[in-house]
């Protein structure tokens, strides 16, 4: 029912009005959070992670927990209300002029005048990792029209009719799209990087194989994808990080936008492959992967409301059986901390 909703708004995104589209998503929002349906849960968990630590989670006074509670709750609704904004918005891009889509994002960071004179001013090329925060979609118009073109890689959705419009919604934004599943897909993202002016950026956070690679983060350990470590490390380019999150639109630009908020791509300082060309391939990938992880984390922690992780990504969560080639220290790990929650009961 929800999938035919979506490719229905899709469709007629030029003559529905965007703020009853709006309006309609930040109701559901509020009711599945009220509700906790769907992947509310699962959000907290990954949000106390964030906000609180594993350390604060274990022998806290009542008023303490209380007040921890509450905040979570709090962060948590925003970023449920972030998440159905951003379902909105991509269904309605179709409506939105180049004029109104260039006032709702912009780029900032100490790498963003970097890969702008690598990639558009120069011939080079980069790949850009970032998570599921913001509007992914929108971080890709920005980048295809103030950087240089892009190629992504989108999930192979079960739905063929709305893989179809999230496809082309992609495509009407200037992305070149490349869908999970096909046979030697990293080949043909470095055989993009090969060629200048492109950017390939991934959203890497979460891991869609049996295959992720176990990093730090948060006092835990998460699964992330390989795709971004492994095309830095056999390309030789620098590896961008990128963190996307709502700012609240002034004056002239929230009128030419349209709307009361807009996203800000703050791109991080390129992370240097010189450091990790002496080491053993898988050695080198788990480094870069950790190396981007530390500087996304830190921007995760900024602005947790616009991370929309409703799916299981810290150790304690994962169903270890289920995966492939989990390293000793991640078993060492969950075994102490299972034994540690035994001696508390």
């Amino acid at each position: 029912m929800l999938d035919r909703v979506l490719v229905f708004i899709a469709k007629h995104a030029g003559v529905l009005p965007e703020r009853l589209v709006r309006g309609l998503f930040l109701c559901a929002a509020d009711i599945a959070w009220l509700t906790r349906a769907g992947g509310v849960r699962q959000l907290e968990r990954n949000l106390a992670h964030v906000l609180h630590g594993r350390d604060t989670l274990q022998h806290q006074g009542v008023f303490a927990a209380i007040k921890r509670r509450l905040r979570l709750r709090h962060v948590s609704h925003q970023a449920m209300r972030s998440y159905f904004t951003y379902f909105s918005e991509a269904m309605t891009v179709g409506g939105r002029s180049d004029e109104c889509l260039t006032a709702r994002v912009r780029g900032e960071g100490p790498g963003c005048a970097r890969i702008i004179e690598t990639t558009r001013v120069q011939d080079g090329s980069a790949p850009i990792v970032l998570g599921h925060q913001g509007n992914w979609d929108y971080a890709g118009y920005w980048a295809h029209h103030d950087v240089a073109p892009v190629t992504t890689v989108a999930e192979r959705l079960d739905n063929e009719a709305l893989l179809k419009t999230f496809v082309d919604i992609r495509k009407s934004l200037g992305i070149s799209i490349l869908l999970t599943g096909q046979h030697g897909l990293i080949g043909k993202l470095e055989e993009a990087l090969d060629e200048p002016h492109v950017l390939v950026p991934l959203l890497a956070d979460r891991d869609l194989s049996r295959h992720g690679e176990f990093v730090h983060a948060f006092g835990s350990m998460i699964r992330v994808a390989r795709g971004p470590a492994t095309l830095a490390y056999d390309t030789g380019l620098p590896l961008y990080v990128v963190n996307m999150y709502r700012e609240r639109l002034h004056g002239a630009r929230r009128k030419q936008a349209r709307t009361p908020y807009g996203y800000v791509c703050r791109v991080s300082d390129p992370i240097d492959m010189s450091s990790f060309a002496d080491l053993p391939r898988e050695q080198a990938i788990h480094d870069i992967s950790q190396a981007w992880v530390d500087v996304w984390s830190r921007g995760i922690a900024e602005h947790p409301q616009d991370w929309h992780m409703l799916q299981p990504i810290f150790i304690e969560d994962l169903d270890l059986s289920r995966l492939k080639d989990v390293p000793d220290e991640v078993l060492e790990l969950i075994g102490r901390r299972n034994g540690g929650a035994s001696a508390l009961h």
